[in-house]
């Protein structure tokens, strides 16, 4: 079947909660690839988080790094899950209640979420592909990012023509290609 149908809302699904699951699942598909190349990235091997030299990725969240602090990329990518981990178990920003409102700052809590794990999903095809194709991952990578550039495309959460940066023209043929 065509992923383009997997990512759309179905009919009578509220949108957040459908933006909720997917998040939650794109973060466990993120957590288990990084999971297996995580002996091949450390801050020897992945000084900083890049992906390509044009694009160094800074940590910065609201608590701990109040600004934007340079990291390597194991530290970085550990920062980013425990802060989508928290953000998912928080009730007042994913309400597990059946009725419970979604708060009004979701949809762009889920655009940054979004955005900030499509690092990792870089920093994996720029510097540890070898690895994925190695181990033979490479299907499920390619599955995986397909899956989340056509859920991004489709609910409008990427902003710019730069978005993709690194991975612009791998994105382009996806999005052609379903």
């Amino acid at each position: 079947g065509s992923l383009r149908k997997v990512v759309k809302l179905p009919e009578g699904e509220d949108e957040n909660e459908w933006l909720a699951v997917n998040m939650v699942d794109f973060y466990n598909q993120i957590n288990l690839l990084y999971g297996a190349i995580t002996e091949f990235c450390s801050p020897h091997s992945c000084p900083e988080m890049k992906a390509t030299d044009e694009f160094e990725y800074l940590w910065q969240d609201n608590e701990n790094y109040k600004r934007p602090t340079k990291m390597p990329a194991p530290a970085y990518i550990e920062q980013l899950m425990t802060w989508v981990q928290s953000s998912i178990d928080n009730e007042s920003v994913l309400p597990s209640k059946i009725g419970v409102p979604f708060p009004k700052s979701f949809p762009a809590l889920v655009r940054q979420i979004f955005k900030r794990m499509y690092r990792v999903y870089a920093h994996i095809y720029c510097h540890h592909y070898p690895v994925i194709r190695e181990l033979g991952l490479e299907p499920h990578l390619n599955t995986s990012f397909k899956q989340y550039v056509l859920f991004i495309d489709e609910h409008s959460l990427a902003s710019g023509r730069d978005y993709w940066g690194p991975l612009g023209d791998l994105v382009d043929s996806m999005l052609k290609s379903d």
